[in-house]
């Protein structure tokens, strides 16, 4: 498959890149700093671009058959208003109708969206104190995503650790199973990588942890 990733110079999306290029599909990596992805591969194209530009991303999605969305904000920005992930989106499901492209991947984070009741008591207060502006804006990032018109699939991954891929996580579909916990980049990469041909969870939400 012809797969875009948007947001593929670090964290989930880097590693994402990695598997998905190790899964035998072709790779495009969307992001600010792709010139700085370390990898070396005939099947891995590099495109310098923001996420928040339509017409960046018109030229990435060009030819694609399924788009991995991993965006991320850095710690400082936590303290003030975030608008990324919902404006990213809002270009990128446009540009998707225009280029007829209708498979997402998209990641956003258990808290976002009808998960977030299911913080439990203890959490809910310091949730809010330091993730509550970048949830609230995921949250409507996910609003975006669901009415759209696309095939969509929105991983909710837990507390994000820097550990090896396991492939021994649980995915969590239904919204009575829905708990935090932890699970590392790695592993939310091979979910993501298994969904490129896979539409078991299209139009579900499920959270992963270990």
């Amino acid at each position: 498959m012809r797969v875009l990733i948007i947001g593929a110079s670090k964290g989930i999306g880097l590693e994402t890149t990695r598997q998905a290029l190790d899964a035998g599909h072709v790779v495009r990596a969307l992001a600010r700093s792709a010139n700085a992805i370390a990898i070396s591969n005939a099947s891995l194209e590099k495109i310098r671009g923001d996420a928040l530009k339509p017409e960046n991303v018109e030229v990435a999605l060009v030819g694609v058959d399924v788009v991995i969305q991993t965006l991320g904000v850095g710690l400082g920005d936590l303290f003030r208003p975030v608008h990324l992930f919902s404006d990213a989106t809002g270009v990128l499901i446009a540009a998707m109708r225009r280029q007829g492209v209708k498979r997402l991947i998209c990641v956003t984070g258990f808290g976002a969206g009808d998960s977030r009741v299911s913080i439990n008591c203890l959490q809910r207060l310091p949730f809010q104190i330091v993730f509550g502006r970048a949830y609230d804006d995921k949250s409507l990032q996910e609003k975006l995503v669901k009415e759209s018109e696309l095939d969509w699939t929105i991983a909710r991954p837990g507390v994000l650790t820097g550990g090896p891929r396991t492939g021994r996580y649980r995915i969590l579909a239904e919204a009575s199973q829905w708990r935090n916990g932890i699970i590392s980049r790695a592993d939310v990469a091979e979910f993501l990588v298994r969904q490129i041909g896979d539409g078991a969870f299209i139009r579900k939400t499920p959270v992963l942890i270990n």
